[in-house]
């Protein structure tokens, strides 16, 4: 019964979501999915991973056969183009083949499969398909606060990010002074954070085809609901990033071009007009709150797989930093936000305990709190960063340490405790 109330909610906000965007004259996510049935798709990485998400469901044979179709059909369809002339200008010339196989797995479970081998395909399909959507729903979102945000609060933003010294001016001059390698490599971090994600995703639910069921809890659950919460945050606070808004890449409407050599000076801020073409989707920073994600649920991993959770999360941070994408404050708030999601949904899974609820407020009263300071305060943040700077950090640490304290009283109570054994008898 989840997992259908789940489905129809989804499909529900995709055919809002799609008339919305019909209405901007902008495509829809069922409009730009449906297009990647046949036409060259925007990311085949990410549609490879969304089969792998499905395959975990599949015995080793049929992970095999489900493999080689869907590189076969992708092959096939690389030759059609290639001897029409109809090369994709832009978008990757393989990945259709993995959506025709996942749409097929759902097929053949309504028409060769019943009873829990059914459901569990289907839930297989609809896990692959989720990631693929939210992909799609996130750049509609996108597209939509560009459309229907005109002015920008980006002066506000960069005057409480002089609590923590700017951090995006000094990461972006690093990073220039790394070369192309340091750019093109933390350039290719960023891009295919979902596809870390579904390697952290795949160890969790490695055994779920033998078991035939889903773990409770994984990292796909909180990688689709920050994705689903984080864009209705940017419709109410709209940024654009220290790039756009003090930099080269906002033209004329940026307000100043200083990013990265010259920090922006402590002015009275405002809300500033912006085109309707970027994108204001900095407050919180999503991809920190993704890699943050990922780092959690890599934590119970073997050492491998901790390591490079742990390198994601920081190649990352550089990343959105270093590149100018992102305010430092927008990386406290991300953090933030991605442990109170974490908290809520493990909460939910142990039936809104008391301690679990108590976190879940904390974490959104301290997200509130940073929104509104940024907002209403950034002057006395600037003008008294060796004082906001700490509180700023200690109330992300305070969330952090309060997630950390909750699950380990959830494990300590999980846990039996050793039972006595029996008393040897006393020689006489």
């Amino acid at each position: 019964m989840l997992w259908a109330a789940a489905g129809v909610i989804t499909l529900g906000f995709l055919v809002a979501l799609q008339i919305a965007a019909h209405h901007l004259g902008i495509p829809g996510p069922i409009t730009t999915q449906a297009r990647e049935v046949i036409h060259a798709p925007k990311s085949g990485f990410l549609l490879y991973a969304s089969l792998a998400l499905t395959m975990v469901v599949l015995t080793w044979r049929q992970r095999l056969i489900a493999l080689g179709t869907a590189t076969g059909i992708d092959l096939v369809l690389l030759l059609v183009r290639w001897a029409t002339g109809a090369h994709p200008t832009e978008g990757h010339p393989f990945g259709n083949g993995a959506l025709w196989v996942i749409l097929g797995v759902g097929v053949f479970a309504l028409t060769r499969r019943t009873g829990p081998e059914r459901v569990l395909m289907l839930k297989g399909v609809g896990l692959g398909l989720l990631l693929v959507t939210g992909r799609k729903t996130g750049d509609t979102w996108l597209l939509i606060t560009s459309q229907t945000r005109p002015a920008v609060l980006d002066p506000y933003v960069a005057m409480a990010d002089h609590a923590l010294g700017n951090p995006s001016w000094l990461a972006g001059r690093l990073l220039r002074a790394s070369g192309p390698v340091g750019e093109h490599a933390l350039d290719y971090v960023y891009a295919q954070l979902a596809v870390a994600a579904v390697c952290v995703a795949l160890y969790q639910l490695r055994d779920v085809a033998a078991e035939q069921r889903f773990p409770r809890h994984h990292l796909v659950r909180t990688f689709l609901l920050i994705g689903l919460l984080g864009p209705a945050i940017y419709m109410i606070y709209p940024v654009v990033g220290p790039i756009f808004a003090y930099g080269p890449d906002g033209g004329h409407w940026a307000a100043a071009n200083l990013w990265p050599n010259t920090l922006p000076p402590i002015t009275t801020p405002y809300a500033m007009p912006f085109d309707e073409i970027t994108p204001r989707n900095c407050m919180p920073s999503l991809h920190t709150a993704w890699a943050t994600t990922i780092f959690i649920h890599s934590r119970k991993g073997p050492r491998a797989l901790r390591l490079a959770g742990t390198f994601w999360l920081i190649a990352t941070l550089a990343a959105t930093l270093g590149f100018g994408w992102h305010y430092g404050v927008d990386l406290v708030a991300g953090v933030v936000f991605a442990y109170t999601v974490e908290a809520a949904l493990r909460t939910y899974d142990r039936g809104w305990d008391r301690a679990g609820v108590r976190l879940i407020a904390y974490g959104t009263a301290v997200f509130a709190v940073l929104l509104a300071s940024y907002r209403f305060v950034p002057m006395e943040m600037a003008a008294y960063p060796w004082l906001s700077g700490p509180l700023l950090l200690l109330a992300m640490a305070s969330v952090v340490h309060g997630y950390l304290r909750t699950t380990r009283l959830w494990v300590a109570k999980a846990t039996p405790a050793p039972q006595p054994g029996p008393r040897p008898e006393l020689a006489v």
